[in-house]
Protein backbone atom coordinates (compact mmCIF):
# COMPACT_ATOMS: atom_id res chain seq x y z
CA UNK A 1 0.00 0.00 0.00
CA UNK A 2 1.15 3.54 -1.32
CA UNK A 3 1.84 6.39 1.74
CA UNK A 4 0.35 8.88 0.89
CA UNK A 5 2.95 12.06 1.19
CA UNK A 6 2.57 14.04 3.85
CA UNK A 7 3.71 17.42 2.16
CA UNK A 8 1.82 18.06 -0.54
CA UNK A 9 -1.91 19.06 -0.94
CA UNK A 10 -3.41 17.25 -3.88
CA UNK A 11 -6.19 19.17 -4.78
CA UNK A 12 -5.86 22.61 -2.62
CA UNK A 13 -4.89 25.60 -3.41
CA UNK A 14 -1.49 27.06 -1.95
CA UNK A 15 -2.23 30.22 -1.59
CA UNK A 16 -6.01 32.27 -0.27
CA UNK A 17 -6.62 35.38 -0.86
CA UNK A 18 -6.06 37.21 3.06
CA UNK A 19 -8.39 40.50 3.31
CA UNK A 20 -6.42 43.37 4.40
CA UNK A 21 -7.19 45.26 7.35
CA UNK A 22 -8.15 48.80 7.48
CA UNK A 23 -5.18 50.93 8.58
CA UNK A 24 -5.91 52.89 11.60
CA UNK A 25 -3.84 55.68 13.53
CA UNK A 26 -2.88 54.67 16.59
CA UNK A 27 -2.45 57.56 19.36
CA UNK A 28 0.30 59.00 20.04
CA UNK A 29 2.24 57.57 22.84
CA UNK A 30 2.53 59.92 25.80
CA UNK A 31 5.54 59.92 27.56
CA UNK A 32 5.15 60.00 31.75
CA UNK A 33 8.15 60.95 33.79
CA UNK A 34 8.18 58.86 36.60
CA UNK A 35 8.51 60.81 39.71
CA UNK A 36 11.67 60.82 41.75
CA UNK A 37 11.69 58.98 45.02
CA UNK A 38 14.38 60.14 47.00
CA UNK A 39 14.67 58.06 50.44
CA UNK A 40 16.12 59.12 53.68
CA UNK A 41 19.11 57.17 53.41
CA UNK A 42 20.63 58.44 50.07
CA UNK A 43 20.86 61.89 52.09
CA UNK A 44 19.95 63.55 48.89
CA UNK A 45 19.09 66.75 49.04
CA UNK A 46 17.94 68.37 45.66
CA UNK A 47 19.81 71.61 44.90
CA UNK A 48 17.05 74.68 43.79
CA UNK A 49 17.77 75.34 39.49
CA UNK A 50 18.28 79.00 40.30
CA UNK A 51 21.05 77.83 43.18
CA UNK A 52 22.75 75.10 40.50
CA UNK A 53 22.50 77.68 37.66
CA UNK A 54 24.57 80.32 39.60
CA UNK A 55 26.63 77.51 40.93
CA UNK A 56 27.70 76.87 37.24
CA UNK A 57 28.43 80.20 36.44
CA UNK A 58 31.26 80.04 39.09
CA UNK A 59 32.79 77.38 37.41
CA UNK A 60 34.30 79.64 34.91
CA UNK A 61 34.69 80.05 31.01
CA UNK A 62 33.00 76.97 29.50
CA UNK A 63 35.72 74.77 26.95
CA UNK A 64 37.00 71.68 26.88
CA UNK A 65 37.63 71.13 30.34
CA UNK A 66 36.31 67.33 32.19
CA UNK A 67 33.65 68.15 34.56
CA UNK A 68 32.79 65.90 37.70
CA UNK A 69 29.43 65.92 39.82
CA UNK A 70 30.55 63.27 42.89
CA UNK A 71 27.10 62.99 43.97
CA UNK A 72 24.97 63.67 40.94
CA UNK A 73 21.82 62.54 43.23
CA UNK A 74 18.66 63.67 40.74
CA UNK A 75 20.92 65.39 38.28
CA UNK A 76 20.45 69.33 39.37
CA UNK A 77 23.73 70.59 38.57
CA UNK A 78 24.13 68.13 35.31
CA UNK A 79 21.43 70.00 34.02
CA UNK A 80 22.57 73.24 34.52
CA UNK A 81 26.07 72.19 33.30
CA UNK A 82 24.27 71.44 29.84
CA UNK A 83 21.54 73.76 29.76
CA UNK A 84 24.59 76.66 29.54
CA UNK A 85 26.45 74.62 27.18
CA UNK A 86 28.89 72.45 28.95
CA UNK A 87 29.36 69.47 26.75
CA UNK A 88 27.97 66.32 28.00
CA UNK A 89 30.99 64.29 26.46
CA UNK A 90 33.84 66.03 29.10
CA UNK A 91 31.20 64.79 31.64
CA UNK A 92 30.85 62.44 34.61
CA UNK A 93 28.79 61.83 36.95
CA UNK A 94 28.93 59.19 40.38
CA UNK A 95 25.80 58.68 42.28
CA UNK A 96 25.96 55.60 44.79
CA UNK A 97 22.02 55.51 44.79
CA UNK A 98 21.18 52.84 41.96
CA UNK A 99 17.84 54.02 40.83
CA UNK A 100 18.87 57.75 40.75
CA UNK A 101 22.04 56.42 38.59
CA UNK A 102 19.76 54.98 35.93
CA UNK A 103 17.93 58.09 35.51
CA UNK A 104 21.04 60.17 35.27
CA UNK A 105 22.04 57.90 32.76
CA UNK A 106 19.93 59.49 30.49
CA UNK A 107 22.18 62.49 30.67
CA UNK A 108 25.40 60.96 30.22
CA UNK A 109 27.73 58.26 31.67
CA UNK A 110 26.99 57.50 35.04
CA UNK A 111 29.61 55.53 37.56
CA UNK A 112 26.65 53.83 39.71
CA UNK A 113 29.26 53.54 43.07
CA UNK A 114 30.33 55.24 46.39
CA UNK A 115 31.89 58.61 45.66
CA UNK A 116 34.80 57.96 48.45
CA UNK A 117 35.89 54.43 46.30
CA UNK A 118 35.80 56.04 42.82
CA UNK A 119 37.96 58.40 44.27
CA UNK A 120 40.20 55.90 45.80
CA UNK A 121 40.30 54.13 42.81
CA UNK A 122 40.75 57.49 40.07
CA UNK A 123 43.58 59.10 42.41
CA UNK A 124 46.73 59.82 40.10
CA UNK A 125 44.64 58.22 37.17
CA UNK A 126 42.31 61.55 36.33
CA UNK A 127 42.21 64.91 36.93
CA UNK A 128 38.99 67.00 36.33
CA UNK A 129 39.73 70.87 35.91
CA UNK A 130 35.72 71.14 37.23
CA UNK A 131 34.15 69.99 39.96
CA UNK A 132 30.55 70.94 40.71
CA UNK A 133 29.14 69.18 44.07
CA UNK A 134 26.57 68.99 46.52
CA UNK A 135 27.69 66.60 48.54
CA UNK A 136 26.07 64.58 52.04
CA UNK A 137 25.89 66.98 54.60
CA UNK A 138 26.94 64.24 57.21
CA UNK A 139 29.98 63.48 55.37
CA UNK A 140 31.19 66.36 53.37
CA UNK A 141 34.40 66.82 54.58
CA UNK A 142 35.68 63.36 53.48
CA UNK A 143 33.58 64.43 50.28
CA UNK A 144 35.38 67.59 49.41
CA UNK A 145 38.72 65.96 50.40
CA UNK A 146 38.12 63.29 48.12
CA UNK A 147 37.24 65.78 45.75
CA UNK A 148 39.87 68.16 45.33
CA UNK A 149 42.11 64.90 45.59
CA UNK A 150 40.85 64.50 41.27
CA UNK A 151 40.99 68.18 40.83
CA UNK A 152 44.03 69.30 38.82
CA UNK A 153 44.56 71.47 35.11
CA UNK A 154 44.98 68.43 33.54
CA UNK A 155 47.11 70.56 30.67
CA UNK A 156 44.52 73.86 30.85
CA UNK A 157 45.75 77.34 31.36
CA UNK A 158 42.88 77.68 33.69
CA UNK A 159 42.65 77.52 37.77
CA UNK A 160 41.16 74.02 38.25
CA UNK A 161 38.03 75.02 40.15
CA UNK A 162 35.58 73.45 42.32
CA UNK A 163 32.69 74.68 43.25
CA UNK A 164 30.20 73.34 46.11
CA UNK A 165 26.94 73.63 48.19
CA UNK A 166 28.39 72.84 51.81
CA UNK A 167 27.12 73.76 55.45
CA UNK A 168 27.94 77.09 56.42
CA UNK A 169 30.01 75.18 59.35
CA UNK A 170 32.74 73.35 56.67
CA UNK A 171 35.74 75.23 56.91
CA UNK A 172 38.77 75.20 54.64
CA UNK A 173 41.81 77.15 54.11
CA UNK A 174 41.54 77.39 50.33
CA UNK A 175 37.67 78.15 50.37
CA UNK A 176 36.19 81.53 49.34
CA UNK A 177 32.30 81.52 50.23
CA UNK A 178 30.49 83.23 47.70
CA UNK A 179 26.59 82.95 48.66
CA UNK A 180 25.45 82.05 52.08
CA UNK A 181 21.97 80.60 50.82
CA UNK A 182 18.67 81.26 52.70
CA UNK A 183 17.84 78.99 55.38
CA UNK A 184 14.90 77.78 53.70
CA UNK A 185 17.36 76.63 50.64
CA UNK A 186 16.81 73.10 51.47
CA UNK A 187 13.22 72.29 53.03
CA UNK A 188 13.97 68.14 54.35
CA UNK A 189 17.46 69.70 56.05
CA UNK A 190 17.80 72.34 58.99
CA UNK A 191 21.28 73.00 57.82
CA UNK A 192 22.64 76.26 56.86
CA UNK A 193 24.09 76.27 53.78
CA UNK A 194 26.82 77.98 51.60
CA UNK A 195 28.28 78.14 47.92
CA UNK A 196 32.22 77.56 48.14
CA UNK A 197 34.69 77.88 45.31
CA UNK A 198 38.42 75.86 45.73
CA UNK A 199 41.31 76.89 43.07
CA UNK A 200 44.28 75.70 42.12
Amino acid sequence: MKRPRIYSRPDKPMQILVRRRERFDAPAVTEIAQPVVVDRATECHVTPGDVAARMVGYLGPQGDFLTLEPSAGTGQLVRALLASGHSRCELTMVERHRTLALALEKLGPCWNRCFLEYAEEARGRIEFPRIIMNPPFRDVRKHVAAALSLLGRGGHGEPATLVALVPCAFEHPEAETLEDLPDDTFAAAKVRTKIIRIQR
